[in-house]
């Protein structure tokens, strides 16, 4: 693992003897397509923690967003383990060390939170809740990521849910945010209606609020988040790949974290496919650092 100055100013280590609640760490590389150059991806943790510097000392103040100081009171009890060393197109040694890193932090336990990196790491992070399970997955993203290989790839950026699907350890999945067009095909959207993923669009979160996701969630089930920062809306997250208009707020994103550490329980989750080559002002990093502020102080209330 590599450091870098730490999310939210956040400790490397706590004291000896005190196990963390939940571990923030970085991957910039899982799985590239043939021929693609997925570096830009490789800039995002860096960005996300070059943004929250700047709340770096206000971490015992009062927040809004969470109705109390980020640690409620407690003693800090996140740290950041920095960087997974990864290769550009090495994606089966990327694989692997993503896969054993987040195994690793599962058994300290742990709650691991992953920084991308495109999508594809996805698939090493969920594939490590084999010995975990079972767990239901909440992906937010405006697309499926559903297709079966491209280019001769099965665990690139396109795939993250088809390969999910085929876990024995994930129980179910709910996919929230979709909208416009992407990568699926008609045969991509019938694979995922037939092994029983729920879609939930972005319109249907605007018109119904977070609940029209949460009825598909059952109570108490374990759920490991993956939020693809083009699920927000290119307004306040500009910073992505494929920009599509009518994506999520700011608000129905938090509320579906907050909303789901009170529902349910998050045993995991990842921020992926920021991309700051296409951000304006740093307005994607800044917004990325605030939903992973919001995703801490779920996990520290949670019980």
């Amino acid at each position: 693992m590599t450091t870098s100055p730490s999310f939210l100013g956040l400790p490397y280590h706590l004291a000896d003897g005190c196990l963390p609640r939940a571990v923030i760490y970085a991957a910039a590389h899982g799985s590239t397509y043939p021929g693609k150059d997925s570096s830009g991806y490789a800039l995002a943790a860096g960005a996300i923690r070059a943004a929250s510097e700047e709340d770096a000392g206000l971490i015992e103040h009062w927040d809004f967003d969470l109705g109390g100081p980020l640690f409620d009171g407690r003693p800090v009890s996140c740290i950041d383990a920095g960087d997974i060393e990864t290769i550009l197109h090495d994606n089966a040694g990327n694989r692997g060390r993503i896969e054993a890193k987040t195994r690793e932090v599962l058994e300290l336990p742990a709650i691991p939170i992953l920084v991308g990196g495109d999508c594809s790491v996805t698939i090493p992070f969920l594939a490590a809740f084999a010995d975990h399970g079972p767990v239901w997955i909440l992906q937010i993203d405006a697309h499926i990521d559903w297709r079966d290989e491209v280019h001769g790839e099965r665990h690139g950026y396109s795939s993250p849910m088809r390969r999910a699907s085929e876990m024995s350890h994930v129980a179910g999945m709910v996919q929230v945010g979709l909208r416009s067009v992407g990568s699926a095909r008609l045969v991509d959207i019938e694979a995922a209606r037939a092994y029983g993923s729920r879609f939930v669009t972005a319109r249907e979160i605007h018109a119904e609020g977070v609940e029209a996701a949460f009825r598909h969630i059952p109570e108490g089930a374990r759920v490991v988040v993956t939020l693809d920062c083009d699920s927000l809306d290119p307004g306040i997250m500009p910073g992505v790949a494929a920009r599509t208009p009518g994506g999520l707020t700011y608000t129905e994103v938090i509320d579906l974290i907050a909303g789901l550490g009170r529902r349910a329980r998050i045993a995991g989750f990842d921020l992926v496919e920021l991309y700051p080559p296409a951000d304006i002002d740093g307005l994607s990093a800044l917004t990325a650092a605030r939903l992973l502020v919001n995703v801490i102080g779920a996990v520290v209330r949670q019980d």
